[in-house]
């Protein structure tokens, strides 16, 4: 929150300061009142230090119950606060947690840290009982006296355990029953009792009471072995008394607790046998109304309860619980096995396959191994055949030949006497069924569009079984498209657009899909100017028609085709297509523009010129006609022939006036009209024929050349447009290549579908004439085979069998699919050959035989035997062992095993081998059978008992109770029978601690332990057989470990929880703070204390020997780093389980004076104002020094930059402040000042820091001219003609300069006296004199010019400008040229003004020169 506040502040603070700059002089008053407000806000977010805070929100801390008054408890980590104030005074108080008052608070300051002491009250009743509350959640509140500043935390107190309580058995008596058959080692009951002590003191041991070898108590589960057999004849009842005793019994060397629970045993006689199940099955007659299914019989060998049957169950095979066992009468063991229901014998027409399981009334029972019989439908004693299938779907192609297979159907099971019936639902069906096989084929032709599906049901002969066959015909390209007409016939007039619809042709194809999918196109060789829409039939013109230039009738052949596969079929039909003439051209004249000389004495009628024009269209004649020129009515020009002549003289009235005539003449056909011509007529007076000169237009000829080729188009011939398409007849038989084989040989074992041979076959036809289809018209009774109907390949259609039939005699057709449909057929003879599918056949199931392990080798032991049906090789059989086995042989060739090597029962005791019959077939695969041949091998004692492990290691605490199984011992003997029953003995019992049970190998502790006596004790271990003649024997050794309890009872102790060290910091690594000591009230090494710091500020910064507990420093410490460290020191002894202490150590670093004072900032850049005048502050030095209390007594004195004494300090404060002497800006406008700063420490220490201090200006220089009196000669300026009456010419450029700074020195100049009339003009900013005043030479102006500062106050001077104007001198005869095309001159910024920055020269000339800056920009007011 005090972050967030500073920001607040410092946010508000920029916007005040801003606001400030924007409206200082209106809002004063508003803005000093905001700024109260926010110098409280960041007060107020500034105020507040962070108070006391614990250094975790909870702590665990500990005590043990029974506590004393006054005991404290413990925490692993420090509980309390960080004095971060040293003025702090921390008071701690529980507050809530503590409702019954056992505990109080306390506080322990020490260094920065106030500890919060938890301990138990003093004079109270109440103590602390584990049992009863473990642990208490105190709240704790820490006030801060002086603040009142609160902190609160919450301590978790565990109240750890003592041994106060001793275990109590739930229950206190057990009972158990055992079957005399009882296992040794088996676990028989489990005794439990409770200790509501934890831990150590909470552990306990189980034991009897009295000694007993029949039984066994784990000391730490309870839970009982038994560890001799059982006889019910001579103990039916055994009542056993169970211990459980405390730990602390030998811990604390007393009697410690216990208590004590009975444990009955009852011996019950052994369900040693299970029953044994022998059944008959029944065939009840379907006419029994309570039929039986079967009789059983259950069998048990053992007396009493454990020989009689509890029950007999059907436990698999009836999952609709069908069927129930019943006794015959009651007590009887016979069982009958009857019906609950009607049974389903439908869904397993050949029974059901029962499993029975016997159960006798024995504890725990015997169950009888599983026994299946087999139930058999009354109605059906195999079954009646069914259809593999419901329904059958099958797809067919239309192109489908006569005895095309189209599906088989097939029932089961297979009946030799099973026939397939075919019902004709029509009365042609198209279909026919094989009765043997039940393959169904084509018997006549099949189309989709008359019926795309038909329905066919199937019988068995015996019309109890039936399927339903739907066959999809699938549709193929076998239809034509149609034309709705034979021809077509229209007609288009010339000159329509292009893409003018002309007529619409329309096609039908009744085939499906793309089959029957129409396009068009125009089939004519010779390019046409027409097109057609291959989709809609829409016959349009692609060129613009002209019937003068293109032919007149047009015969188009247009296809209709469809999109069918593998062919398309196409028809044709012949569309005529009539141009029609339209009046589309003008007349054009052959000659224009004529000029014309006519005799005046020319003589009426006669002819003087023909006008022509030409009209490529053949409809209507040129008529000519004079539009004008013929006013006078003297000429006439006949509208047909185009003859002009003279129809009055040229010499008579007013003809005789006029010289010249221009006729203008058009031609026209009736609807087009020429452009005017004109017949320029010029009359002469010369007897002179006739003359007539005019321009050829070119028209004949380019109509001559049109008609030319107009009249080869029209006599270009078509070709022979035959409609008949000699594709369309199929003209050829189809013919088998003379390839086709008369005789193919076929393995039997070829898989269904394989391919056997090509039958190829061709066509000279092409199209469908020559699309050929293949099919096995006759001679496959038994539906072997199948031809591909597409490529004329021969497969397997079902499996073949040569021991069944080795020979078939196929007739094979091919056909076309013209129309009509033509076709050839051949013979084909398969031969089936023999494969190797037959495996050798074992006369038995399974072999096995029993012989003695020491049978002599070579010795024979049995003979198996196998045949194989195959001929030749593939029927010689070999016998080999498929096992890996070296131990038996067996010859190849007899089948006869024998011994090959010596034979051990206990390495293994029966073989199963593995015997293979393997034929001898040589170019397949040979085929193997095998059989299972068990050889079991009778026992001989030849093998001692051998301990598993050899020998034995074992770990055993030293306070176990007498009579503890400590181990198991475990012999084996692999002999069988008395020779495998082992005793144990013990040779070494370890000075009488330990013994063996004989038979179960149990190994008990007689005689107490003690670790700090022995430690270890070896024992020899002897098992034995009981063979005969002699018995076997071995021994093994076995070491027990005694193992030490933890009797370490009292943890080490510090005197205190906290101890304090100091030491002075830049000390040697290695040098010695301080000594830690604790003590442990234990003996040996459970006494012996080890020191180690595990925690704290100073982890890794000090170490600890952990031996002496002397405290080392690891780094060099500096005490303005870190002033202090705490340490958390544990002290642990060596005991088996270790027992801690720990000690919270504060170390204080001493200071030494080793630092200089530092300095808030390196630089200081203050500032004051020029002229100040004494002990005016110019900026304090805030130094501070790192060393404890040095930063008291600091010292400052400026040791440079001061010679004039323009500046002192403070030595206490480090305040610097002006002196007597003046500041002036103008001579130094800094001054670098270094200060140094001294510490009082031993040695003394100092530092020096730079204090640049700028002088500010004050207006004090007034502005000084270059030149109090400016003295320049000017041309005299004429009176000009037209110009701005606005525009000025320069004059002079005065110039003055301020030696202040920023407003102070910024000028403005103006015209104080000598311009009464206002004709000359100053620029104020740059002092530029100029003038639009027009002087003649010889006058004189004296201008007075100011300049004014911007300072406060103001401060100016004056200059004169004294201007003379003389004659313009003449031009000089030479051009004015500059030394240089560019001057380059450097000029600093701090330059001054009126500061001469270079010189500009020229050619020396004889006449006055003057210059001037022309740039009117940025450096004409700098320059």
């Amino acid at each position: 929150m005090g972050r967030v506040s500073e920001v607040f502040c410092c946010f508000y603070a920029m916007w005040f300061g801003e606001e400030r700059r924007v409206n200082m002089r209106n809002q004063v008053t508003s803005l000093l009142a905001v700024q109260l407000v926010l110098l409280w806000t960041c007060a107020r977010g500034q105020e507040a230090p962070s108070g006391p805070r614990f250094t975790q929100p909870s702590y665990n801390a500990t005590i043990f119950e029974n506590s004393a008054a006054k005991t404290y408890v413990e925490s692993p980590v420090k509980m309390g606060i960080y004095t971060t104030d040293p003025s702090w005074e921390i008071r701690y108080k529980i507050v809530s947690g503590d409702n019954e008052n056992l505990f109080k608070a306390e506080e322990y300051p020490l260094g920065d840290f106030c500890f919060l002491r938890i301990r138990t009250k003093g004079g109270s009743s109440a103590i602390l009982n584990r049992e009863v509350r473990d642990h208490y959640v105190l709240t704790v509140k820490a006030v801060e006296r002086v603040s009142n500043a609160e902190a609160r935390t919450r301590v978790r107190v565990q109240v750890l355990d003592t041994n106060d309580l001793r275990p109590l058995f739930s229950p206190t008596s057990y009972s158990v029953s055992l079957p005399e058959n009882t296992a040794i080692r088996s676990s028989i009951a489990k005794v439990t009792a409770t200790d509501a002590d934890i831990g150590t003191n909470g552990e306990y041991y189980y034991s009897f009471r009295e000694w007993t070898d029949t039984f066994a108590v784990h000391p730490t589960s309870g839970v009982v072995t038994l560890t001799g057999k059982l006889d019910y004849a001579e103990t039916k009842r055994y009542e056993l008394e169970i211990l459980a005793v405390d730990r602390g019994m030998k811990l604390y060397g007393s009697s410690g607790f216990s208590s004590m629970a009975k444990l009955t045993v009852r011996v019950e006689p052994a369900n040693e046998h299970s029953p044994v199940i022998t059944a008959v099955t029944l065939a009840p007659s379907d006419t029994d109304k309570d039929p039986t299914y079967a009789v059983v019989s259950v069998e048990d060998d053992d007396q009493g309860a454990n020989g009689e049957i509890a029950s007999l169950s059907v436990v698999a095979g009836d999952p609709l619980q069908q069927f129930r066992t019943m006794r015959s009468s009651p007590g009887s063991k016979e069982y009958k096995i009857k019906a609950l229901k009607e049974v389903d014998w439908d869904s397993h027409p050949y029974g059901y396959n029962l499993t029975l399981q016997a159960k006798d009334k024995g504890n725990p029972p015997q169950f009888s191994s599983a026994k299946v019989i087999h139930i058999t439908s009354p109605q059906f004693k195999v079954g009646p055949p069914k259809f593999q299938q419901s329904v059958y779907r099958v797809n067919i192609s239309e192109f489908a030949p006569l005895h095309t297979p189209v599906v088989m159907v097939t029932a089961v099971p297979k009946y030799p006497q099973l026939k397939y019936v075919l019902r004709q639902k029509l009365d042609k069906n198209p279909f026919a069924i094989n009765q043997d096989t039940g393959l169904i084929t084509t018997a006549g032709p099949i189309h989709a569009d008359t019926a795309p599906q038909h329905e066919l049901e199937v019988f068995t002969s015996d019309r109890k079984e039936a399927t339903k066959v739907v066959v999809f015909v699938t549709d193929v390209n076998n239809n034509a498209p149609e034309f709705q007409y034979s021809s077509y016939k229209a007609s288009v007039d010339e000159n329509m657009p292009i893409g003018t619809s002309v007529v619409t042709v329309k096609a039908v194809d009744v085939d499906s899909g793309e089959n029957g999918y129409v396009t068009y196109s125009i089939a004519n060789i010779n390019p046409q100017p027409f097109v057609i829409d291959y989709f809609s039939g829409v016959i349009s013109t692609s060129e613009q028609l002209d019937y003068e230039l293109m032919p007149r009738v047009y015969n188009l052949r247009v296809r209709a085709s469809d999109w069918g596969e593998p062919f398309r079929r196409e028809v044709e039909t012949q569309v005529t297509v009539t141009l029609s003439n339209l009046n589309d051209n003008k007349p054009l004249f052959e000659n224009i523009d004529c000029e014309v000389t006519v005799p005046r004495d020319h003589g009426v009628g006669e002819q003087i010129t023909t006008v022509s024009a030409i009209d490529a269209d053949e409809l209507q004649l040129v008529r000519y006609l004079i539009r004008g020129g013929n006013d006078l009515d003297l000429f006439d020009l006949n509208p047909n022939s185009g003859v002009l002549s003279l129809k009055h003289p040229l010499g008579e009235g007013e003809a005789t006036k006029v010289s010249f005539h221009s006729l203008q003449v058009v031609a026209t056909d009736g609807e087009h009209e020429t452009p005017l011509t004109f017949l320029n007529i010029t009359v002469i007076t010369a007897r002179k024929p006739v003359q007539v000169k005019c321009v050829d237009t070119g028209v004949a000829t380019m109509l001559a050349e049109k008609l030319l080729q107009s009249s080869r188009v029209h006599n270009q011939a078509e070709p022979d447009e035959n409609f008949l398409d000699i594709h369309a007849v199929n003209r050829f038989t189809p013919q088998f290549a003379e390839s086709f084989p008369s005789v193919v040989e076929v393995k039997e074992d070829l898989p269904v579908g394989a391919r056997i041979v090509h039958l190829s076959a061709s066509d000279s036809d092409s199209g469908f004439n020559g699309k050929l289809v293949y099919v096995i018209s006759g001679g496959d009774t038994e539906s072997r085979f199948v031809v591909d109907m597409n490529d004329g390949w021969l497969k397997v259609y079902a499996p073949l069998d040569r021991e069944t039939t080795d020979h078939y005699t196929l007739n094979v057709t091919v056909y076309d699919l013209g129309i009509p449909q033509k076709s050839s057929s051949r013979l084909l003879d398969v031969k089936v050959t023999d494969a190797n599918d037959n495996s050798p056949q074992f006369l038995q199931d399974s072999y096995s035989v029993e012989i003695s392990e020491n049978m002599a080798v070579g010795m024979e032991i049995i003979q198996v035997v196998a045949t194989d049906k195959d001929l030749g090789d593939n029927g010689v059989v070999r016998y080999s062992i498929l096992a890996d086995t070296d131990q038996f042989s067996i010859d190849e060739e007899t089948g006869i095993v024998k011994v090959k090597k010596p034979l051990d029962r206990e390495v293994q005791s029966d073989f199963l081998l593995r015997i293979a019959a393997r034929d001898q077939a040589t170019v397949e695969p040979q085929l193997v059978s095998t059989v299972s041949l068990k050889i079991t091998l009778e026992d001989v004692n030849d093998n001692p008992p051998k301990f598993i492990p050899p020998n034995y290691r074992v770990k055993v605490r030293e306070d176990l109770p007498i009579g503890t199984v400590i181990m198991w011992l475990e012999a084996h003997d692999p002999d069988v029978g008395p020779a495998s029953q082992v005793r144990y003995s013990l040779v070494d019992n370890g000075e009488g601690k330990f013994e063996v049970d004989k038979l179960s190998g149990a190994v008990r502790i007689v005689q107490n332990l003690d670790y700090e006596k022995r430690q270890v004790y070896n024992l020899v271990a002897k098992a034995k057989d009981k063979g005969k003649p002699i018995s076997l024997s071995s021994t093994c050794h076995v070491e027990v470990e005694v193992v030490d309890v933890n009797e370490n009872l009292y943890r080490p102790w510090f005197h205190s929880f906290v101890d304090k060290g100091f030491i002075k910091e830049d000390v040697p690594i290695g040098t010695s703070v301080m000594k830690v000591t604790a003590q442990d009230e234990d003996k040996g090494k459970d006494g012996e204390i080890l020191y180690s710091i595990r925690d704290g500020s100073g982890l890794g910064i000090f170490a600890i020997d952990e031996e002496t507990g002397v405290i080392r420093t690891l780094e060099l410490l500096d005490h303005e780093a870190t002033p202090h460290y705490w340490l958390t020191v544990y002290g642990c002894d060596r005991g088996v389980v270790p027992l801690c202490a720990f000690l919270e150590v504060y170390v204080e670093v001493q200071d030494v004076n080793d630092n200089a004072p530092q300095t808030a900032d390196p630089v200081y850049y203050p500032s004051v104002l020029e002229n100040s005048p004494k002990d005016v502050s110019v900026i304090r030095i805030e130094a501070f020094d790192p060393d404890t209390g040095s930063g008291d007594g600091l010292t400052y004195k400026i040791t440079s930059g001061n010679p004039q004494g323009f500046f002192s300090i403070n030595s206490k404060t480090g305040l610097i402040t002006t002196t007597s002497r003046k500041l002036d800006r103008e001579q130094q406008d800094e001054h670098i000042l270094e200060v140094t700063v001294t510490d009082q420490g031993v040695p003394t220490r100092s530092s020096t820091v730079r204090v640049i201090v700028g002088v500010l200006d004050e207006n004090d220089n007034r502005p000084l001219f270059m030149e109090k009196v400016y003295k320049i000669k000017l041309p005299e300026r004429e009176k000009a003609g037209r110009r701005d009456p606005a525009h000025r010419d320069p004059v002079y450029r005065v110039v003055a300069s301020d030696r202040d700074a920023g407003p102070n020195a910024e000028l403005s100049y103006s015209i104080e006296d000598g311009d009464e009339q206002g004709r000359f003009f100053i620029e104020p900013k740059t002092g530029l004199v100029s003038s639009k005043k027009f002087s003649s030479a010889g006058e004189y102006d004296i201008l007075t010019i100011k300049a004014v500062d911007n300072g406060r106050p103001q401060k100016s001077s004056t200059c004169r400008l004294h201007i003379e104007w003389i004659s313009k001198p003449e031009p000089s005869p030479e051009p004015l040229a500059f030394d240089e095309n560019v001057f380059s001159f450097t000029v600093m910024e701090s330059d001054p003004v009126a500061h001469m920055i270079g010189v500009i020269t020229m050619e020396k000339v004889d006449s006055p020169v003057w210059f001037e800056i022309t740039d009117h920009g940025e450096a004409c007011e700098v320059f």
